[in-house]
């Protein structure tokens, strides 16, 4: 008995050794400088939040984040450069939700983030505005509609360019009012909203750049076109509250991590970015961008990628948008 109760004895010890020896040998994370590649380039809102959120992360994390700006195809060239990352927790992705929600169905491309990333929260939102030339004759949406009806294709809106989320709104838009507007592409939000400004163009669809514009008085703020009213403009209604139901369109923004990627360490991502966006000090940066700091649980930023896919990928079939 008392051979049985020694070998037994020897038997836990040489597990808990074994077992402390694998405890041992399991990597800390994170081990090295943490990459956000981010999709676009330098001051632009996308880059502008990630460092926020970056700085505020690395914090937490006792090591540096890193911003890599790799810009090009609306988000698919950093995408890319994330699926091919080793998944051991130090590279990740910032970027619009519309590198999933819309890309795949503007661009010819292998790439599908849907299967190829593994989604870990949000870090926030802009709402888009509907933002006329100050010498329009409309003051509300109702008058933008009805004098686009009467002059079809005489009106135009400019964009941050085809298939960017300004664009899906505005032709969202024009689906939901029934009118035929024409589409004046450019290459980025500020110049579009400078041929508005000038009267070049008649309306855009502005991600939250034009707010010292509307406030000076040198465009028309029509309406949001959201769900909800804007916390930055709270007296001015949703299109939708003034006759145009289904037009409403965020600019949400996640954070993803290369498929394979160990779930211990996407949830401590997903705690460390609620805690981060709870903080005042980084809301009234956001608010600086017009943006909105809102985290969400992993499921719950999975379902909002798959609801608002459908909703663009209707959108983009029907109304023949392509990417060329």
């Amino acid at each position: 008995m008392d051979k049985k109760i020694a070998r037994r004895g020897a038997l836990a010890a040489a597990c808990l050794a074994l077992a402390g020896s694998v405890w041992a040998q399991a990597p800390a994370w994170p081990a090295k400088p943490v990459r956000i590649v981010v999709g676009f380039a330098p001051g632009g809102s996308t880059d502008v939040m990630a460092r926020i959120v970056a700085q505020s992360v690395g914090e937490a994390i006792g090591q540096t984040v890193v911003i890599d700006n790799k810009p090009g195809a609306s988000g698919n060239i950093a995408a890319a450069e994330v699926v091919r990352a080793a998944p051991d927790g130090h590279t990740f992705l910032i970027a619009p939700t519309s590198v999933e929600t819309a890309n795949p169905w503007l661009f010819k491309s292998p790439l599908l983030p849907s299967r190829d990333l593994a989604p870990v929260g949000s870090i926030g939102k802009t709402q888009m505005y509907l933002v006329a030339k100050p010498q329009i004759a409309a003051k509300d949406v109702r008058e933008l509609v009805a004098l686009a009806k009467a002059q079809p294709g005489k009106l135009s809106y400019a964009s941050a360019g085809t298939g960017t989320p300004p664009h899906l709104a505005c032709e969202m838009f024009k689906a939901a009012s029934q009118t035929f507007v024409t589409h004046i592409p450019y290459r980025g939000a500020a110049p579009a909203l400078q041929d508005v400004l000038s009267g070049q163009a008649d309306f855009v669809c502005d991600p939250g750049i034009a707010f010292p514009h509307i406030r000076s008085g040198k465009v028309k703020l029509l309406g949001v076109v959201s769900a909800k009213r804007s916390p930055f403009f709270p007296d001015v209604p949703t299109v939708g509250e003034q006759g145009v139901a289904g037009a409403d369109l965020d600019i949400w923004f996640g954070l993803w991590a290369p498929n394979g990627t160990p779930p211990e360490i996407l949830a401590r991502m997903n705690k460390e970015l609620a805690r981060a966006l709870a903080q005042p000090a980084l809301a009234k940066r956001y608010g600086d961008l017009g943006a909105e700091p809102l985290a969400m649980e992993t499921a719950e930023f999975r379902a909002l990628l798959q609801r608002e896919g459908r909703q663009l990928e209707t959108l983009i079939k029907a109304q023949g948008i392509t990417v060329e």
